[in-house]
């Protein structure tokens, strides 16, 4: 079972009641937790490498929602593409304990990779639609600049003269 929370004081307890109470014995040995942002790609997060090398085809790797295995849908969809190459079966608690390896499965992470496309696709048109009408009206986009003009001209001016940048983004007094 993978456990994981997003901050070192939240308890993951409740992760490991939910899946006992779905039926699944699960040994405290075969329980990994760990406390990290979702938002972190799965490949890159310690302790779900240390367990994905330990897995075994015919394992059940067991969550409670989608979202203890990321944020991304895109990174959801490999790493559930991944266990199931290697003939790890994938139970999501919250999808009814649907084996996400299994045509039922397949076809939730399709409709689920689908929805989170397809807010992607309304998020960028959003901001297009957003940029086009200030685009019209000249205005600057972005960030407003951190230096004023002629603290962008000083700065121009102190590297043209032979300061280095490390010099340049110290303040002049």
């Amino acid at each position: 079972m993978y456990d994981r929370v997003s901050t070192a004081d939240q308890n993951s307890s409740n992760q490991i009641r939910e899946v006992e109470a779905a039926g699944f014995s699960v040994s405290q040995r075969r329980v990994v937790t760990e406390s990290i942002s979702g938002s972190i790609a799965a490949s890159e997060r310690p302790q779900f490498v240390w367990l994905l090398d330990r897995l075994e085809p015919g394992d059940v790797f067991i969550v409670t929602k989608l979202d203890r295995l990321g944020r991304n849908a895109m990174d959801v969809c490999k790493t559930v593409e991944r266990l199931a190459a290697d003939g790890i079966r994938v139970h999501c608690l919250a999808l009814g304990g649907v084996d996400l390896t299994s045509a039922a499965g397949k076809i939730t992470m399709s409709v689920l990779s689908a929805v989170a496309e397809f807010e992607l696709d309304l998020l960028i048109e959003r901001i297009q639609a957003g940029i086009a009408p200030a685009q019209a009206e000249d205005k600057e986009l972005g960030r407003p600049p951190a230096l004023s003009k002629v603290q962008q001209a000083e700065a121009t001016q102190r590297h043209q003269a032979g300061a280095s940048v490390a010099q340049v983004d110290s303040p002049s007094c």
